[in-house]
């Protein structure tokens, strides 16, 4: 089964910048998001795609594969990605590099900068030896997160309404924006959709399948002080930062992103600004326990009561908004989608990989809006970074991968 479209897909998509924008209130954030939305309508239109919809509003993409014959009935399969890219590195200008037959050993990504991608610091890429890398030239990131998961589902599409005599019952694709600041969802139409079960392609390592993510909470910590001439500021001033940073210092000081992992919760310090007088701090609050995740959301408000205890109600205020709930509760009654998801990886030569997310997906918030969802690999690495890589012939086993499943759910 040649997949090589993917890459082609892939190349293209990855040199139009889409990065979300956090700041901004309106759906999409960036209308260069629209730039690759018209893209992905006009091939699939011409791959011959059917009930093709583009929401030119809020930047949605939808289209069909239709069943084969005799396969009318099956279950509608979806596949559903995201076009936007993280805000964390540039994604302006990416020039991808391809490594070819990968030697093992460091990877100069931008020899004037001198930017490498060391074997020291991710370890993880010494397994690709002998297989081809998609890499960056440094400057900016890739926008694998998830142009690959794009370009594996587009590559399945096409493969699929180039072979007829693969049986499959109806396919869905959605594409969606906004996913990598938390809004992927927020107008995706459900019953537009029409799906009975779903998959993201969002993730890892070829063989990872997800379905569990954080609890996931927004929260904004705002300190208000007063303002004093330094020079007789004895017993006036109320320095509001100075008091953020107290704050700071009453959480726990190991459940932190930079000491956790597997099911360890956190709360994270997103950015920090202000001056004598007022004082915002933004958090995120992660746990896969519901019990530990409220637990944290209290503690964070215990902390803001004991700063106005200390220092008079009124000098910290908190507002906490939870974004997204872990999906495994919703979709223990659907594990056949787990199941066969971990049959076909296993046909395709690898074992799986069944990991919590430590983060979230649009599948998350799909599965609570009654979509079951989980989310399977894309084949790269090192997301929302410089370092960012994708590999050439596990993304060609996820195209795989999608189209197998499609076969899995023909009866």
């Amino acid at each position: 089964m040649s997949m090589s479209k993917t890459m082609d897909y892939f190349l293209q998509y990855v040199k139009i910048d889409t990065q979300s924008d956090e700041a901004s209130s309106t759906t999409p954030s960036t209308q260069k998001q629209h730039d690759l939305a018209g893209l992905l309508v006009q091939q699939l239109k011409g791959m011959g795609a059917s009930e093709i919809t583009y929401d030119s509003e809020h930047c949605y993409v939808y289209a069909s594969i239709p069943a084969s014959a005799g396969c009318e009935t099956a279950p509608v399969l979806g596949f559903v990605a995201h076009m936007d890219t993280s805000s964390a590195v540039s994604g302006e200008e990416v020039k991808p590099q391809i490594v070819e037959n990968y030697d093992g050993r460091d990877i100069v990504l931008n020899q004037e900068e001198n930017i490498v991608l060391k074997v020291s610091e991710f370890p993880e890429i010494v397994q690709y030896q002998g297989q081809d890398l998609v890499v960056t030239d440094g400057t900016t990131l890739l926008g694998a997160d998830d142009k690959a998961g794009i370009a594996e589902i587009m590559a399945a599409c096409e493969y699929l309404l180039q072979h007829p005599e693969i049986k499959h019952g109806k396919i869905r694709v959605g594409f969606t924006p906004d996913e990598e600041i938390g809004r992927g969802t927020d107008h995706f139409d459900i019953k537009l959709f029409g799906a009975d079960f779903a998959y993201t392609v969002d993730g890892g390592a070829f063989g990872e399948i997800e379905h569990e993510t954080f609890h996931a909470a927004a929260a904004k910590l705002h300190v208000y002080g007063r303002s004093v001439h330094p020079g007789s500021a004895k017993g006036k001033m109320v320095n509001s930062m100075l008091i953020a940073f107290e704050f700071q210092n009453l959480l726990p000081v190991f459940q932190n992103p930079m000491y956790t992992e597997t099911y360890e919760g956190f709360f994270h310090l997103c950015s920090i600004a202000g001056d004598v007088e007022k004082t915002v701090s933004e958090y995120i609050i992660r746990d896969h326990s519901r019990e530990l995740f409220e637990q944290k959301k209290r503690l964070f408000g215990q902390c803001a009561d004991f700063i106005n205890e200390k220092y008079g109600a009124g000098t910290a205020g908190v507002e906490i908004k939870d974004s997204y709930y872990n999906m495994k509760d919703v979709l223990k009654p659907h594990m056949h989608l787990i199941d066969n998801a971990c049959d076909v990886i296993r046909e395709l030569g690898a074992e799986p990989c069944i990991t919590p997310i430590r983060g979230g997906t649009d599948g998350a918030r799909l599965s609570y809006m009654g979509l079951p969802c989980p989310n399977l690999c894309t084949g790269c690495g090192n997301f929302h970074s410089r370092y960012e890589y994708a590999c050439v012939q596990s993304m060609e086993k996820v195209t795989q991968l999608l189209v197998m499943l499609a076969e899995r759910y023909a009866n």
